[in-house]
């Protein structure tokens, strides 16, 4: 490689790391304000100073300061005066950001996200003992930053498009979904609860349950079911989905973004086809990686493989021995678990999502 273009090479990794660098300070700024409510009390109060700030939300002037400072300059609040005597300067949160930070109901809320990474690197110094000797990262050693911002992060999709754009999609699901007698529907991994509750949300005769080893996972599903109403309809289980007990009960089986965290999928899709029997519907929704490696027009994959190599690999390592799948599950490989957990077959639905592929699984 000639030298001038060694040079330029260089450089721009040079200023790839420094913006990469930038980000990541966005990332844990934006968790300092979501996390002391900061984003949310300058949406609700408007412009303001920080001593205001720091009164409103019990926290310290000073730390408040610099925060608000930093969010200026980094380009997330805007400044009335720059000029302005530090502890006067009036500070503010742009609508437009505002959506992003504080509006949980909209499908670019984005909040969790920080929290999610947060969590992703909070065993750091036990993910590099697994590096080097093999073995796993359990689920647990993540924190509650993990299971929160995946639960607000996955929110507003499961609610608002779920059941009401993915499901109707299927047609001969949607309609036994909304008949009579009720349907059952198992949704195994349920994690917090919300896409049992989007389900029975949108359809009104279903009964739904919600199957987890997560202790703490599981007990926010329940109080999340509490808060939405529907402790009649939607039950929560620290219980193993292959239970034989369970064995043909469902109309339809779901897992969402489950699967590739597995050490044993092949096991967790052999419950799948055991809940729903040979009359019920298995429905996995994982993610929309490329069908094949390659550094180039990959997509999401750069996303995926970051999350991949914080924590879905380590996870999916706990148990041995183990598939070893990590996030990047491409369709050849989900197809090949599938086939050896007893599916005939594997339909790719044409239902339009960034993130995700939905599959359905033909007993």
């Amino acid at each position: 490689m000639a030298e001038s273009d060694l040079s330029s090479k260089r450089d721009a990794f040079i200023e790839r790391l420094v913006e990469s660098l930038r980000g990541t300070f966005d990332i844990f700024s934006a968790y300092i304000g979501v996390k002391l409510g900061l984003y949310e009390s300058l949406a609700e109060a408007g412009p303001s100073t920080s001593v205001e700030l720091a009164s409103r939300t019990s926290t310290h002037e000073r730390y408040i300061r610099e925060w608000l400072e930093q969010q200026a300059v980094t380009g997330i609040l805007d400044v009335d005066d720059e000029k302005a005597a530090a502890t006067a300067r009036r500070f503010s949160l742009p609508e437009a950001h505002a959506e992003v930070l504080v509006d949980r109901e909209s499908l670019n809320y984005l909040a969790p996200l920080p929290q999610l990474l947060v969590g992703a690197v909070s065993p750091l110094r036990r993910l590099l003992e697994a590096y080097r000797k093999g073995g796993g990262v359990p689920y647990a050693d993540y924190g509650d930053d993990m299971v929160k911002g995946q639960e607000g992060i996955n929110r507003t999709m499961f609610l608002q498009e779920l059941g009401k754009v993915w499901l109707p999609a299927i047609t001969d699901v949607h309609q036994r979904l909304e008949s009579d007698p009720s349907g059952r529907v198992a949704d195994v991994g349920c994690g917090t609860g919300w896409s049992a509750i989007g389900i029975a949300q949108s359809y009104p005769k279903v009964r739904v349950d919600g199957f987890d080893l997560d202790e703490a996972s599981v007990e926010i599903a329940r109080a999340n079911g509490r808060e939405a109403g529907l402790s009649d309809r939607v039950q929560f289980h620290v219980r193993d989905a292959a239970d034989p007990q369970l064995a043909g009960r469902y109309d339809l089986v779901t897992a969402f973004e489950c699967i590739h965290d597995m050490s044993r999928p092949v096991e967790g899709l052999k419950a799948m086809r055991s809940l729903a029997g040979d009359d019920g519907t298995a429905l996995v929704v994982d993610e929309r990686v490329g069908e094949e490696f390659s550094t180039k027009e990959n997509g999401i994959d750069w996303m995926m493989y970051g999350w991949s190599i914080l924590h879905c690999l380590p996870v999916g390592k706990v148990d041995e021995p183990s598939a070893e799948t990590g996030t990047v599950m491409r369709p050849p490989v989900f197809r090949r678990y599938a086939e050896e957990a007893g599916f005939k077959s594997v339909e790719i639905l044409p239902i339009e999502s960034l993130f995700f592929r939905f599959y359905r699984l033909i007993p």
